[in-house]
């Protein structure tokens, strides 16, 4: 079939069946979002064997080990992704709820009332726990998704679409509600960027390449980060045990997310305290670090790269941190709003005067006080799962869920009034 016909077809269905998504019970979603869970737990075997052939592939293909990270999947994944169904399941359903209601003067009622988006269209790679994850969070929220996953994760991303998708068959509801691209064609992106009379919305989950080629291509709204360059701010009135340790957490727990720590900064009074022992901590880990001049001079006897601007602006997603001694925490929030992504950033301190005015002066989406930037999760943040992290600030920024899956209309009720 042409492909361009192939997909306009998928995109009306996913319109039609959109209509239907307006109306669906909440106690019907909650219901086929557990069916989804069980589904995916009895096939799981299927699933691995599906992710195996991808990573195999992978491994042949060269790619870094942090991608091949995302998109291995073993029991625990699994498991994760059946939990992250269920507790969608138990959350409140947003749609219908009203967010604001008050009397004109001339007696008109008017509410302001959520209702769902429509269709989206998520354009993900690697992960293929997004795919069960943006499916149970679509449907919640009553809307309809288009998927179309990276050509590294197919196998896993198709066994996992097929598993759901026959949920969905069985349940008697509209099947079109689920979608899936089940092509590697570089050209499908293009074609589905193209298709505003029937998506309402897209999300790129992935490197910043695909988000810019999504942003660049798309006739259609676009919700995104490019990427996260997250910072650690370690302040003179900091407790050194606990910077140490959320340090630690935000580049080594996971490295290759857009939530791990890729810079460093330590404010000068404190910085021949905690530095030596932090790089060193580091160094054992296989960290590679790339610090500012001062740096270099107070941690002797280690191998330290001397870090360049481009250091500053750069997502590693890898065992390799940029440290900076900066003079006060005016420079540490200047640094943050000139050189960050804001994605998430975060202070460790026990002055409360300054971490008021880090909370207040940095620009990102995320900003935390003696927390690891590793928490910038929709999971983490009690959403239940995450469509995806924005960075914009129009209409959704930090971790999407189910609330920011919704628009909203107004409903005007009368009892004859006509305007003079």
């Amino acid at each position: 079939m042409n492909l361009k016909k192939e997909l306009t077809d998928i995109a009306r269905k996913a319109q039609e069946a959109s209509h239907q998504g307006l109306t669906i019970s909440t106690d019907t979603k909650n219901k086929v979002i557990r069916e989804m869970a069980r589904a995916l737990a009895a096939n799981r075997n299927l699933i691995l064997e599906a992710n195996k052939k991808d990573v195999v592939k992978a491994r042949k293909s060269g790619l870094t080990l942090s991608l091949i990270d995302r998109l291995t999947l073993d029991e625990k994944r699994i498991k994760q992704m059946h939990d992250s169904l269920l507790e969608i399941a138990a959350l409140s359903d947003p749609v219908g709820e009203v967010i604001k209601a008050w009397r004109r003067p001339n007696g008109l009622w008017i509410h302001k009332m959520r209702v769902p988006i429509g269709v989206i269209a998520i354009i993900y790679e690697s992960r293929p726990n997004v795919t069960s994850d943006c499916v149970g969070l679509c449907f919640k929220s009553g809307n309809c998704v288009i998927l179309r996953g990276g050509s590294e994760a197919f196998n896993s991303n198709l066994s996992i679409y097929n598993i759901i998708r026959r949920v969905i068959e069985k349940s008697g509801i509209c099947e079109s509600m689920v979608n899936m691209i089940k092509t590697t064609d570089r050209r499908a992106i293009d074609e589905l960027l193209k298709m505003k009379d029937y998506i309402d919305l897209v999300m790129p989950r992935g490197g910043e390449a695909l988000i810019k080629k999504v942003v660049n291509s798309s006739r259609i709204a676009v919700i995104k980060h490019y990427k996260g360059i997250c910072h650690v701010y370690v302040d003179e009135w900091a407790d050194l045990n606990m910077a140490a340790n959320i340090c630690f957490n935000a580049k080594v727990q996971r490295p290759g997310t857009c939530n791990a720590m890729e810079s460093l900064l330590v404010q000068g009074d404190i910085a021949v305290r905690f530095l030596p022992g932090m790089i060193k901590k580091f160094k054992e880990a296989g960290v590679e670090i790339r610090g500012c001049p001062l740096t270099r001079k107070i941690v002797k006897g280690i191998n330290i790269k001397m870090a360049t601007e481009r250091d500053c602006r750069t997502e590693y997603l890898d065992l390799i941190l940029s440290v900076k001694v900066v003079e006060d925490l005016d420079e540490a929030i200047s640094h943050i709003n000139n050189y960050g992504s804001h994605h998430s950033d975060s202070i460790v301190t026990e002055n409360y005067d300054s971490a008021l005015k880090f909370l207040r002066g940095v620009d990102s989406a995320c900003v935390y006080v003696n927390a690891s930037t590793r928490f910038t999760d929709g999971n983490q943040f009690g959403m239940g799962a995450e469509i995806g992290i924005s960075t914009d600030k129009l209409h959704a920024r930090g971790p999407m869920a189910l609330e920011e899956l919704t628009t909203y209309k107004y409903m005007i009720f009368g009892n004859g009034q006509i305007r003079t």
